[in-house]
């Protein structure tokens, strides 16, 4: 560090954590603004104000968390940085706090759930390790005995092995909800950050749960049975 407080590139990169490779792009990108405050002493050498560590660790956490493109984020920085940092922040809570709800629900454990629901222990055991159920050391949660519940109901009613149906089935419904569900994430965040109280925000994502599950699971019926004409009448 200079006497009055600048940073190397080795220094900024080992403070902020982010490679001297990724932050140079950064400056390229204009990220870290037009230049204010840096220090030229030679064509390859150069002086960083310290402010800089807490712009790229922004940065970093709109990019790697919030899946934000440097584009996006590069116009939310030269808008009013202050207010950027704010709304991470802000978002933060609200996922702690959401977070911290869908913690405290009760857990069905692992023996219960085999001795009430009329499922192999070794589907059970591959749905895990395709990561579509999740138990912890204290059982299942709400959503995994409810995708139990579901595939107890699809082998009672025929759909089984024997006729090509399998667990790996589930990736399907997994992979095609995944980027719906990471959009929608991203709206619940820019409509409650910085609007709602955290503890009221957890509320709302939580109170829209069900009715959610009961507006996706109505809209694909709709669209099965459409489909399900659709094919009859080619």
């Amino acid at each position: 560090m200079s006497a009055d407080g600048l940073l190397k590139m080795a220094e900024l990169a080992e403070r902020s954590g982010v490679s001297a490779a990724t932050i140079k792009h950064y400056l390229r990108e204009g990220l870290l603004g037009e230049g204010e405050g840096v220090v030229r002493t030679s064509r390859n050498m150069a002086w960083y104000p310290p402010e800089f560590v807490d712009r790229i660790l922004l940065i970093k956490r709109l990019q790697e968390d919030r899946f934000l493109p440097l584009k996006v984020i590069k116009g939310m920085l030269d808008d009013d940085p202050a207010r950027a940092a704010a709304l991470v922040d802000a978002e933060d809570r609200i996922l702690e706090r959401a977070l911290a709800r869908g913690d405290d629900q009760r857990r069905l454990s692992k023996a219960e759930v085999r001795r009430s629901y009329d499922l192999p222990a070794n589907v059970l055991d591959r749905l895990e390790e395709l990561g579509v159920l999740t138990p912890t050391a204290k059982g299942y949660d709400r959503d995994d005995v409810q995708i139990i519940e579901a595939l107890v109901r699809f082998r009672a009613g025929g759909y089984d092995e024997a006729l090509g149906f399998t667990v790996y089935d589930t990736l399907r419904y997994r992979e095609a909800l995944q980027p719906l569900v990471e959009t929608e994430v991203r709206v619940l965040l820019d409509n409650l950050a910085g609007e709602v109280d955290p503890d009221r925000a957890a509320e709302i994502i939580a109170s829209g749960a069900d009715p959610l599950r009961e507006l996706i699971g109505a809209m694909h019926s709709k669209l099965l049975l459409a489909e399900l004409r659709r094919q009859r009448g080619r």
